[in-house]
């Protein structure tokens, strides 16, 4: 029998050949003789005999009637293993996504990052997440939506104006810098924003630094690169992101002033510097 090792030897013993981990995997699935394992995994013999004799020694396995079956200790070894690939496969999947939100403090649970579905722009589809937003932007109609932005562009505009055509109500909150931009550069869009009874906008207090579009029980979470160009889109309807969505939404609401007041407040600005 072999001496002790450390955890740490049998982890690098496992993950360091894909043989390992095939084999670990269909004994798992139920005892099997090695000339069973051979064919099921196409490797050698040689090969199969001898992490037979490896996992034997760790005591993840015992022969019995030979059949190799796998101890207690090697079920949790072959769980604890597999549920950390998909952990991985999790973070390289969402990582640019939650490093994001991490960078914008936006607290988002980390046990909702397994509970939606993720629209990436990348060198083969750049506008992949903005087409994503005002796909879900037109899907609103007839619906309350809640929204923060931390940008303003005329594809939004666009799609949120058509909502409105269709009945939808709309809750904004946006920063002081995205209402200049929308004053300077979308005045249509402004205009409709202080006329329309169904379009309220706040101005927050504090930046945006993410996107959130709430409708039902249907959330949407916008991250965005360095150029402010949305990056990521991240859609869930589970419980433990609404709330998050709920919390994070009232909290820019706080604090928050209207549109109408924030727009009025400049115009006596400039009229008493004249």
């Amino acid at each position: 029998m072999m001496s002790e090792e450390n955890p740490r030897d049998g982890i690098r013993y496992l993950s360091g050949s894909p043989a390992r981990v095939a084999i670990l995997r269909t004994i798992r699935r139920e005892p099997r003789r090695p000339a069973a394992i051979t064919d099921e995994i196409e490797a050698t013999r040689t090969t199969v005999q001898r992490v037979l004799a490896g996992f034997r020694e760790r005591r993840w396995v015992v022969t019995r009637e030979g059949d190799y079956h796998m101890t207690p200790a090697g079920e949790r070894v072959h769980d604890a293993y597999e549920s950390l690939l998909e952990e991985v496969e999790l973070a390289d999947r969402v990582g640019r996504f939650a490093a994001d939100l991490e960078r914008a403090d936006a607290g988002f649970p980390a046990e909702g990052l397994t509970c939606g579905e993720l629209t990436v722009a990348d060198g083969r589809d750049p506008l992949a997440a903005v087409d994503r937003v005002v796909e879900i932007i037109r899907e609103a109609a007839g619906e309350e939506v809640q929204a923060i932005s931390p940008i303003v562009t005329r594809r939004y505009n666009e799609a949120a104006a058509g909502t409105l055509d269709h009945g939808a109500r709309i809750r904004l909150v946006i920063d002081k810098e995205v209402m200049a931009a929308s004053v300077a550069e979308f005045t249509s869009a402004t205009e409709r924003a202080l006329e329309d009874e169904d379009a309220t906008v706040l101005v927050a207090a504090e930046p945006v630094e993410y996107g959130l579009f709430t409708r039902g029980d249907h959330v949407c979470v916008v991250t965005h690169d360095d150029r402010n160009s949305p990056r990521c889109v991240f859609e869930s309807r589970d419980p433990i992101v609404r709330t998050w969505a709920e919390e994070r939404f009232e909290r820019y609401c706080d604090g928050a002033k209207p549109l109408t007041e924030v727009i009025d407040g400049m115009t006596e600005n400039r009229s008493s510097t004249m």
